[in-house]
């Protein structure tokens, strides 16, 4: 069958939309980094907070999101416009490293706002005391530095060679927060959601299997939870996964080592009967603790998805069948435990297993239209949280057998890449190829409604990311 003149331009018109909006993402972006939303005119602007133009935001989908999504159209399309707006992003996070290894959640550029950070580049040249009084906290919370570390492993591997004073700066960057990031990890394999770099003592974080509390307090108790153990948002598992990546491009044993003590964590850390799942977060003790005032402790559903999905996972990676030899346990547990058919509660009382819900009062609540309004809908409180297929994923694995799962896998991969699963791709994507090119407007701004913090229509790095992955997987399913 012959194209179409229409057909044939398609691939041309996007990769000239990608261009376009790229160019104008990068006229507004701040040292090569990006917030989450602006305002048309640009007068407004915000990460998840209210932000200056002197500032980015690195939890996604701020900077390191913009930079992966700029080297993806790298990688299809060769162009060297999007590497460098890639390393520009890279660069920015390398400029705002913390001292304890990672970043907190904006990076400001205002220099004199900017000395309110104790950042690597500081070391050395100001005091102890001065340094004392400075924000010095890593946060692993969100996503947040794990995805910056991605981007600079990701960058530093594409432009491999080159030698400009900001590819060392990123080089250095990444070198210095992998190594933070094993000093951050506690001895029986877990992170703190939060670091100032300072080394715990061994004996206050004993490797032991997690338990329940004899007895906690039943409002909050307004303590600091930063150092404690947390899978809330998935926060473990984005660690695991990025020194799995760091091993994979460094070819460093000691990232891969420390990724699987990750996954011994999550053996211990699951809980005995009656309730043998996981806790949103635990004090040192291993025990099921608060952390926001809405966050009481509990046996939670979402998260403890997200802890089968990588024990899983690492089964795949090592053959040790230790990853899987819990979540038979696991698995009947969200059986006996769902609210509905295909629906969980997030938190489960401990001990009773009774459906709990968290307020900005600190008081733990026994129904949803028990809670404030803002928290009745700023949380999630029931959901299918992709339970139901992560124990299809567990069953696949136990009948199918890890060698041949993985050669099914394989097999996938490269029936992907036959000239006809191609086209078929392409073909299925076209229509959200004409959507992505028709949302921009004649400045190659795509401006979306709806959303916090910025009114009326905007500017958002989410939208900008979607189209251009569109953008690029039509590129590479047509080349």
């Amino acid at each position: 069958m012959v194209a179409s003149a229409a057909e044939d331009a398609l691939p041309v018109q996007a990769r000239a939309a990608m261009g376009r909006s790229t160019a104008f993402m990068r006229s507004i972006a701040t040292e090569g980094g990006y917030l989450w939303r602006y305002s048309p005119d640009l007068k407004e602007r915000a990460g998840e907070n209210v932000a200056s133009p002197t500032q980015i935001w690195v939890q996604p989908p701020g900077t390191p999101s913009m930079g992966m999504a700029f080297l993806r159209a790298h990688e299809v399309t060769g162009d060297p416009q999007y590497l460098e707006a890639a390393r520009a992003a890279a660069d920015a996070l390398a400029v705002g490293q913390l001292e304890s290894g990672g970043w907190d959640y904006l990076i400001e550029f205002d220099p004199k706002l900017s000395a309110n950070w104790y950042r690597r580049s500081d070391v050395g040249k100001i005091s102890a005391a001065a340094a004392a009084k400075r924000k010095n906290v890593t946060t692993f919370d969100d996503d947040n530095t794990q995805s910056a570390l991605r981007l600079l492993l990701a960058v530093a591997e594409a432009s491999q060679g080159a030698a400009e004073p900001r590819d060392g700066r990123i080089r250095e960057a990444r070198d210095y927060a992998l190594r933070r990031l094993l000093e951050a990890q506690r001895p029986n394999g877990g992170w703190p959601q939060r670091w100032t770099g300072v080394p715990v003592e061994a004996r206050e974080y004993p490797v032991q299997p997690a338990r329940f509390p004899k007895d906690y307090p039943r409002e909050y108790p307004k303590h600091n939870y930063n150092g404690y153990y947390t899978l809330n948002d998935n926060t473990h598992r984005d660690c695991v996964l990025t020194l799995l990546d760091a091993a994979k491009r460094l070819g460093r044993p000691e990232y891969r080592a420390a990724a699987l003590r990750g996954g011994d964590f999550l053996i211990l850390a699951q809980l005995p009967e009656p309730q043998p799942a996981w806790a949103q977060q635990y004090n040192p003790q291993l025990e099921p603790a608060w952390a926001r005032a809405f966050e009481p402790p509990c046996v939670v559903s979402n998260e403890g998805a997200g802890a089968m999905r990588l024990l899983v996972d690492l089964h795949l990676e090592t053959g040790d069948a230790k990853y899987l030899a819990g979540l038979p346990r696991a698995i009947a547990w969200y059986q006996r435990s769902a609210i509905s058919p295909g629906l969980w509660a997030r938190m489960y009382e401990l001990g009773t297993n009774t459906p709990i819900y968290g307020d900005r009062d600190g008081k733990i609540k026994y129904r949803l239209e028990d809670l404030s309004e803002e928290r009745q809908t700023g949380y999630s409180w029931k959901g299918e949280y992709g339970i139901p297929a992560v124990i299809r994923y567990y069953e696949d694995v136990k009948s199918a057998g890890r060698v041949a799962l993985l050669a099914k896998r394989q097999a996938a991969e490269e029936k992907a890449k036959t000239p006809k699963a191609r086209a078929a791709r392409a073909k299925a994507l076209e229509p959200r190829v004409r959507a992505a090119m028709a949302a921009l407007d004649a400045q190659g701004r795509c401006l979306v409604t709806g959303g916090k913090r910025v009114s009326g229509e905007q500017i958002t790095t989410e939208a900008f990311i979607l189209n251009l992955r569109t953008l690029s997987d039509y590129l590479e399913a047509v080349k």
